[in-house]
Order: structure tokens, then C-alpha cells, then sequence
């Protein structure tokens, strides 16, 4: 039987760059999937869609026959470490030869906040597991703009962060996904911790710049306050547990504790990572730009 590489958070912003990347790289790839109604998008990508649900250990038991290598990606619940614990001992009953897991920036910091507490109690269960393994810890996404704060951009030329003037080197998702690709399909990574960022550390000022040069209309960043965003998150019907563990990593931002640069991205890949105005150009329309 080929090898195969069981992709996990398939459907996500990174997770479906990862696909498409093994694919195109020759691999047998299974995209796990908690609904039928995803599989669509994982066939379209050319990879076999697969039952993975974190809280049935039976539907991973079942993924995980004849899977040769892991991207171990959790999902943004309160059982995050659970369900990545729960995985990485399913994968090593069923004979996983390799895990590349996607953590966080920072995973590794004393003191840390709870989404870094989180993600590195999953680390250290993969470090333990026996099963070879990257480590991969990327800063704050860029698609986070294009995802979260394009309508307020489109409709107002304004996006709205409790982050004050604190620098960040965000990195694109597709970076991301290129060393996720990198690292399932070459041997030679084997045992490292990664910290992956973009090639600069901006504020959301200047991101406004960025935006306001590419889409050629003026727009600007609101710094509020912590206490107005957490209102605003609340009215939109987000988990006190959500927005407590966003509005610490926020506050992580806006100390700038996040502006640390790496050159893993160049050093695995072969090529500088991307700047935010090239994400700002590729994502134009998601803005309001032609």
C-alpha cells in the first residue's frame, strides 16, 4: 500500500494549504474530516476524505490503519490539549512513524498564556510519545486581517483590535503550509522545535498603511480597549472561554511580546517568507480592492 500522510484541521485555513501542497508533492493524503459534508472539498483538493472525530477514540483508531506519517492540528475547543493528547496515543498504537505538529509562538515561554499552556502540553506529549517529530510554532496568521476584520475594512475602511501599538511578525498561512509540506515529504527534520514568523514585525498601524497603499483608499486602525472588545466579542455570541484566551493573547501583542523574527521559513523552504504587502495584493478583493 502507498504511503500515506493523514492530514488533521483539513479543511482550515492552513490544513487545506497542506493538502493541496502533499498532493502536488506526489503523496497519498487522507484529509480528516468530523462531517460528510467537508468531504467535497477534501476531493476536490485530490485527497480521500476520512472520519476523524477527537472525541471518539474508535474514529481515530480507524484513520489512523496504514497512516504512515501525522500533521497533528487541533481544533480552537476548551479540549484542545485533551483531544491532541487523545491523538497522539491513538497514533502511536496504530504504528505512526512520524508527527509534524502545528503548535503556537511562545508554546515554550515561562510564564505563558492559557493558549500556550495548551499547546505545549501537547508538544511535550509528542516529545514523549517515541514517535519522531517536528515541532512547528508560528506567530499570529496575516489571513487573521481577511478572515476576521474584512467586512469592517470593506464597509467602514477600519478594522477594530484591543492591540495597541505592539509589533508582530505575522506570517502568511501558506508559508505555514509550505514548511508543513517540507517537512512530511524530506527526512532530515527530525527532533527540531521550529518558530515560524514572516520576515518583518508590524503594527497594526502600519498594517493600516500597508492596506490603505495596496487598496488605494485610506484605512484605519481603532486601537479599543480591552474591555470594549470583550463586549463586542460577546454580543457576536463567542464562549467566555474563547475570548478570555484571544483578549490574553492580545494583550501578549500590545506589551510586544511578539516581534521576534526567524529565519526557519528561508531555512526549510528555500525561499524568504512573505511580506504582509504581498498577502495585502493577494487578498485584495477580500477587502474591497479590484
Amino acid at each position: 500500500m502507498p504511503r500515506t500522510i493523514l492530514v488533521t484541521g483539513a479543511t482550515g485555513n492552513v490544513g487545506a494549504k497542506v493538502v493541496g501542497g502533499l498532493v502536488k508533492a506526489g503523496a497519498r493524503v487522507l484529509g480528516a474530516v468530523q462531517s460528510a459534508a467537508k468531504a467535497d472539498s477534501i476531493k476536490a483538493l485530490g485527497a480521500e476524505p476520512v472520519e476523524f472525530d477527537f472525541n471518539r477514540a474508535e474514529s481515530m483508531r480507524a484513520a489512523f490503519q496504514d497512516v504512515e506519517k501525522l500533521f497533528l492540528l487541533t481544533p480552537f475547543v476548551p479540549q484542545m490539549a485533551e483531544f491532541g493528547v487523545r491523538a497522539v496515543e491513538e497514533a502511536g498504537k496504530a504504528g505512526v512513524q512520524y508527527i509534524v505538529r502545528m503548535s503556537a509562538l511562545g508554546a515554550d515561554s515561562k510564564p505563558a498564556i492559557r493558549l500556550a499552556e495548551w499547546h505545549r502540553e501537547v508538544e511535550e506529549a509528542v516529545e514523549s510519545s517515541g514517535i519522531p517529530f517536528t515541532i512547528l510554532r508560528p506567530n499570529s496568521f496575516m489571513q487573521n486581517y481577511s478572515n476576521y476584520s474584512a467586512q469592517s475594512i470593506r464597509t467602514q475602511g477600519v478594522f477594530y483590535l484591543p492591540a495597541g501599538d505592539g509589533k508582530v511578525s505575522l506570517i502568511d498561512a501558506r508559508d505555514i503550509a509550505a514548511v508543513v509540506v517540507e517537512t512530511l515529504i524530506t527526512v532530515g527534520y527530525e527532533g527540531i522545535a521550529y518558530d515560524l514568523t514572516g520576515p518583518e514585525a508590524l503594527s497594526n498601524h502600519e498594517i493600516a498603511e500597508t492596506l490603505s497603499r495596496v487598496l488605494g483608499r485610506r484605512i484605519r486602525y481603532v486601537d479599543v480597549s480591552e474591555e470594549d472588545a470583550r463586549k463586542g466579542m460577546q454580543q457576536s455570541g463567542m464562549p467566555d472561554w474563547a475570548l478570555d484566551a484571544l483578549l490574553e493573547l492580545y494583550a501578549l501583542n500590545k506589551a510586544g511580546r511578539a516581534p521576534t523574527l526567524s529565519p526557519a521559513v528561508q531555512q526549510v523552504t528555500g525561499r524568504k517568507p512573505l511580506t504582509f504587502a504581498q498577502f495585502a495584493k493577494d487578498y485584495a478583493t477580500a477587502f474591497g480592492g479590484a
